[in-house]
């Protein structure tokens, strides 16, 4: 259990500004946050890039698939918007990321992005997350990664997942999350991260079970509930 509890911006600070893009991480981080969580998947010709779902239709009105488009594409689309990984590490340099693959994407994919990131001089500040098949390939892709294994269910994880993912983190939905729950993570030897709680109420109830890490789409709530605390080493 950490000694104090980490605040992480669920993909910046998207009640005030489009989630994902820099100006979204740049406010998480002068409101708070310990850390930012962004989502990151390839575009066609495989750069990184910060975009949570599979299309561009949701946040930027265009119905076409991020695989069929590349990096030039996007950036054109969507008026520079979209940022690639190395920009994110850029505009987050000397703070904690974590990086949510979504998709499970395959071994190649992530040891691109497992590439952008140690090129960007940044393998110390970020960790990943995501469910068991990305996370295997994460650590394929890297022996030394840093790893949360995003978990859905209160059946937990085999031991042999356990031992071939090597997580330091487990990260649950926050509504499966009790005391005894949190007890049992620390026993077995985890940190234990929750997301994606917005309410005050919520995130009170997990700091007092002992949670070690809330993402959360509100650093601001969270930081009124936890003020002056950071997150150590």
């Amino acid at each position: 259990m950490t000694d104090e509890l980490t605040a992480v911006a669920h993909r910046g600070d998207p009640y005030l500004h489009r989630e994902n893009t820099l100006a979204s991480l740049r406010s998480a981080l002068a409101r708070g946050a310990d850390a930012v969580e962004i989502d990151v998947r390839l575009t066609r010709d495989g750069v990184p890039v910060l975009l949570h779902d599979a299309t561009l239709k949701r946040l930027w009105q265009l119905d076409r698939p991020l695989r069929e488009l590349s990096a030039d594409e996007v950036r054109g689309v969507t008026d520079g918007g979209v940022p690639t990984l190395a920009e994110a590490l850029a505009a987050t340099d000397g703070h904690r990321v974590m990086l949510d693959l979504p998709g499970a994407p395959d071994l190649r994919s992530t040891r691109r992005i497992v590439d952008v990131v140690r090129e960007s001089g940044a393998a110390e500040r970020v960790y990943y997350c995501a469910g068991a098949p990305a996370m295997l390939s994460v650590r394929a892709a890297d022996p030394d990664a840093e790893i949360a294994l995003t978990w859905t269910t209160l059946a937990p994880p085999r031991p042999a997942l356990l031992a071939a993912v090597r997580p330091r983190w487990l990260n649950y939905r926050f509504g499966l999350v009790d005391r005894a729950l949190a007890e049992q993570v620390h026993r077995d030897g985890f940190l234990l991260s929750v997301w994606t709680p917005d309410t005050r109420r919520s995130m009170r109830r997990l700091i007092e079970f002992g949670v070690d890490s809330i993402t959360t789409n509100r650093i601001d709530v969270l930081r009124t509930l936890t003020p002056g605390r950071r997150e150590r080493g």
